[in-house]
């Protein structure tokens, strides 16, 4: 029986609301689970944030004892610091060499030491060298 950490669907038509759940790989989607470890409700609340909220203690163990993470649940335990981030394979053609460049782990974006050093300045700090 391979254990499986995956979304179960909750909530109206055009309203989605996810549960995750431990449950077997052969169960469909919305069947018997083993475990309830947390939610995802992806439309944005008032802050404009998508809300989640999930029992590490429990998804630790899961993973502990071989449970594998679907896809989406994959980049939710990314976002929230469980898991490192998955492998980026932005190649620019099939077969090309892969990116290398590191990621931020917050965000998923391509960080550039360059974008660091050359930073907008600050208003008032110019100083004008004109005679």
């Amino acid at each position: 029986m391979v254990v499986r950490l995956r979304l179960s669907r909750f909530g109206c038509k055009n309203k989605p609301f996810y549960r995750v759940m431990a449950a077997d790989s052969r169960s469909p989607r919305d069947g018997k689970h083993l475990e309830v470890l947390g939610y995802y409700n992806p439309l944005p609340g008032q802050d404009g944030g998508k809300r989640m909220g999930l029992n590490f203690d429990r998804l630790k163990y899961w993973l502990s004892v071989g449970a594998q993470p679907s896809d989406p649940v994959q980049r939710l335990l990314f976002r929230a610091g469980v898991l490192p981030p998955p492998p980026m394979l932005a190649m620019g053609q099939k077969g090309g060499p892969r990116d290398t460049r590191p990621v931020d782990p917050m965000t998923g974006r391509i960080m550039t030491p360059e974008s660091a050093k050359n930073a907008s300045p600050k208003i008032g700090s110019e100083v004008d060298d004109r005679d």
